[in-house]
């Protein structure tokens, strides 16, 4: 076991990224074999009334509902239900794309992100509802509703398919070959698996994953959470000419079609309850809620979805991470930044939850698993080199990338240097490859890379785990 170490170099330096970012409340723990060694609540959960972040207070966890996501389709594989390599039409007659590969299409394949399917626009409407109510939807940035678009609410799972049926669309390449971050892959599982178990994709997971792990601080709704008042207030951030002011924002963002791909709410505690499943062969205190070789199929590298980083199912793999396995997922949606991290071999696993999109939560997270591990707070597991680029071959980066999810990437040649920004701001870069450049988003690394087509010309990126194309 590994001795607790002492945190206040963590917590020093992960203050500094919380005031950077006037983050209002950061939940965070970290537990060796199974049992709580660190946990700390930074802030508040209500700034107003003054009310404190502990283990038990309830978030957002976002993108981290993937993993559960998953953890339904191999608990259905494990029951003689469903296959991972069965064609997703297979329960899913009615999905269709303007393709000629739709049949081609497996479970796997949205398990991993590897369908081919671009970023599309239907998280958008299918969080219409939400926006409606919400005014704080103006500063949340990428995710506006097109005004002159007619398209309703997507409520529906039928719905959704219909969407994705009419758009006009290349897929990235055949399915298995190219990764690309897609909400709709993962929407569309939390439809196999309601198909599949005849109960809604909420009840499975609760029945099935929230129960027997004895998660019960966690659900879809808040509404599920009756007179427990543990919940953290959201907030949002309002850019000034010359500050930026955090506000209390209370609409929660919800999306019955989507809550497969990133809608749960749970709390620390509960996360490291969750966290067993992946650090302890699939058994949560008595109760064995994956198979061993389950657990093993969704930590495996199925696919690099970045330079050094895999995709399994639900979780992103580092398999080298200071000797040891890396199993992780962040999440970011409207008042959540969240960041779910198990090292198997060492024991460890430790959660992250905060209170304001858009701030480095897998940062504060890094730090905090440096310090307890005995590394420098802001030691690297990777460093790359410097590659350089003649002013030719710069030229050849310059355009607007944009996602029809709502992701733009604008690249500008300034004085034989590339200038690369998104909505709102310009970051640091550095090459470290023919086609690959090392990002500082708000203190988080991000690797961009430009992807050619036949003609050896630039036609889109993978930026943010997302493939885009170059529209100028």
């Amino acid at each position: 076991m590994i001795k607790t170490l002492d945190m206040k170099p963590f917590e020093n330096a992960g203050q500094e990224l919380i005031d950077k970012y006037l983050i209002p409340g950061v939940a965070i723990g970290i537990a060796q074999d199974g049992e709580l060694v660190y946990g700390k609540g930074f802030g508040y959960r209500n700034i107003e009334k003054e009310k404190p972040v502990t283990m038990e207070t309830i978030y957002g966890i976002a993108s981290v509902t993937k993993s559960f996501t998953c953890v339904a389709i191999m608990q259905l594989q494990e029951l003689g239900k469903l296959n991972v390599h069965d064609p997703v039409v297979k329960y899913l007659p009615e999905f269709k794309t303007l393709t000629d590969k739709t049949d081609q299409m497996t479970i796997h394949h949205f398990m991993t992100h590897s369908a081919g399917l671009p970023p599309l626009p239907s998280l958008v409407y299918a969080n219409k509802r939400s926006f409606d109510s919400d005014p704080s939807v103006n500063d949340y940035p990428g995710l506006k509703l097109k005004e002159e678009e007619e398209q309703g609410p997507i409520d529906t799972f039928e719905e959704l398919m219909e969407f994705i049926g009419k758009q006009q669309f290349e897929l990235l390449g055949d399915p298995g070959n190219e990764f690309s971050y897609s909400n709709d892959s993962y929407a569309l599982l939390g439809a196999i698996i309601a198909r599949v178990s005849e109960q809604s994709y909420e009840d499975f997971v609760k029945e099935h994953i929230l129960e027997p792990a004895g998660m019960n601080h966690s659900g879809f709704l808040i509404e599920e959470f009756g007179d427990y008042d543990n919940i953290t207030s959201l907030y949002a951030i309002q850019k000034g000419e010359n500050c930026e002011e955090v506000y209390e924002a209370p609409v929660w963002w919800d999306s019955p079609s989507m809550r497969a791909a990133g809608y749960l709410k749970s709390t620390v505690e509960d996360m490291l309850k969750y966290a067993e499943i992946f650090r302890n062969n699939g058994k949560v205190g008595d109760n064995q809620i994956l198979s061993v070789e389950s657990v093993q199929e969704m930590i495996k590298p199925h696919i690099e979805c970045s330079l050094g980083r895999y995709y399994g199912y639900g979780l992103m793999i580092t398999p080298d991470y200071y000797g040891g396995t890396l199993v992780e997922h962040g999440g970011n949606l409207k008042a959540i930044a969240s960041q779910l991290c198990v090292i198997p071999e060492r024991g460890v696993s430790a959660m992250i939850l905060t209170n304001l999109a858009a701030v480095p939560a897998s940062s504060i997270m890094a730090r905090a698993l440096n310090v307890y591990e005995g590394r420098e707070f802001d030691a690297s597991p990777v460093e790359f080199d410097d590659y350089t680029h003649t002013p030719e071959e710069l030229a050849e980066f310059v355009g607007e990338y944009v996602s029809n999810e709502g992701m733009k990437l604008t690249v500008d040649l300034k004085q034989d240097s590339l200038e690369f920004s998104v909505p709102g701001f310009n970051f640091p870069v550095k090459s470290i490859g023919k086609d690959l450049f090392l990002a500082d988003v708000n203190d988080q690394k991000e690797i961009i890379r430009f992807v050619r087509n036949s003609e050896g010309k630039i036609d889109r990126v993978a930026y943010h785990y997302r493939q885009f194309p170059k529209t100028n």
